[in-house]
């Protein structure tokens, strides 16, 4: 449950009751009227109503300057409704709105100096795990690295058809890699890492298995969002860690082994992929759209396009990878 506050003319007072009365808002009430003839109203609204309420109150204020809607959370309210319990044993999913979704999750495509700072800890932490087969210390680097939230942020911009969200997480995401995997590359070079260590080893081959985890991890990433556990984001993080893999490809390639840097690289590359077709694939099934009717039939060519690039990748990864693992066995 949340509460909707609109700050907008006092003018709109009969149209906002009217939405709280046609979207069955939990309750509605009003402010006084400010000197500037702005009053506050709030909507109480359960969670399964509050996209619809969010999209008319847009669709109502359009572009007006001077209107706010806040969405706020709520902890508790009482008295407790009776069929409270019923309805939360009914709803299996609690889906947060289109907006909470895009400021919680473009977060994670900045690219600032908090991004690049810890982007450079975390390759420092993975590199010492690595080279001293420390499976604790990889699985904090894991945890700290931000690279997952590009690629989540580019999967939900696609979903929007939003090219300016999708070129900013596709330029936070190559900085990343790109900078975790040029100080990998130096720290290979002035540091005799042990290439025979189980935390590499486990990373220069990839299979049918990893691209199962990395699908699955991806899908679980989308469903911790849009239904507030992001808690569980710890361990999708852990579960399809990009930055080892750039780590260990930069290490190896910086120790002169080509060959293992390819599996390496493969398995990144199939993190990555899994991680934004499953992502995206999740986000249009729990009916993440452009607000409009344009909006939504603008988006429609690209989501598809997108959709069938990262699935053409996909079936390339994988043959490579079956191949590769036939010349191997062979």
């Amino acid at each position: 449950m949340r509460i909707v506050e609109v700050v907008t003319d006092a003018d709109f007072a009969d149209s906002l009751a009217g939405i709280a009365e046609h979207f069955q808002a939990t309750d509605f009430w009003c402010g006084v009227v400010n000197e500037d003839g702005r009053r506050s109203f709030r909507f109480l609204v359960a969670d399964d109503a509050r996209q619809q309420i969010v999209d008319a109150l847009q669709n109502l204020l359009g572009t007006d300057e001077t209107s706010h809607i806040v969405i706020q959370p709520v902890d508790a309210v009482l008295p407790r409704r009776s069929d409270e319990d019923q309805e939360g044993k009914s709803r299996k999913v609690v889906a947060a709105t289109r907006e909470e979704l895009y400021s919680q999750i473009s977060k994670g495509a900045r690219l600032d100096s908090n991004f690049l700072l810890l982007t450079f800890l975390s390759t420092i932490v993975a590199a010492i795990g690595l080279a001293e087969d420390n499976v604790a210390v990889v699985v904090g680097a894991m945890v700290i690295a931000p690279l997952l939230g590009p690629n989540i942020a580019l999967a939900f911009g696609a979903s929007l058809g939003d090219k300016v969200l999708m070129g900013q997480a596709l330029k936070t995401n190559l900085t990343g890699l790109g900078l975790a995997l040029g100080f990998s590359i130096i720290i290979g070079w002035v540091w005799q890492v042990d290439l025979t260590s189980n935390e590499i080893a486990s990373r220069t081959f990839v299979g049918i298995p990893a691209v199962v985890l990395a699908l699955a991890s991806g899908a679980a990433a989308v469903l911790s969002l849009t239904t507030g556990l992001s808690s569980t984001l710890v361990g999708v993080m852990v579960a399809v860690a990009l930055l080892p893999p750039t780590a260990t490809l930069g290490i190896l390639l910086a120790s002169g082994q080509p060959q293992p840097a390819i599996g390496t690289a493969l398995l990144l590359a199939v993190n990555i992929v899994c991680v934004l077709l499953s992502a995206m694939t999740v986000f249009l099934l729990k009916g993440i759209r452009p607000r409009t009717w344009l909006e939504r039939n603008q988006a429609r060519q690209s989501t598809v396009l997108l959709l069938l690039i990262w699935a053409s990748l996909l079936m390339v990864l994988v043959t490579v990878i079956l191949v590769r693992g036939s010349l191997l066995t062979a």
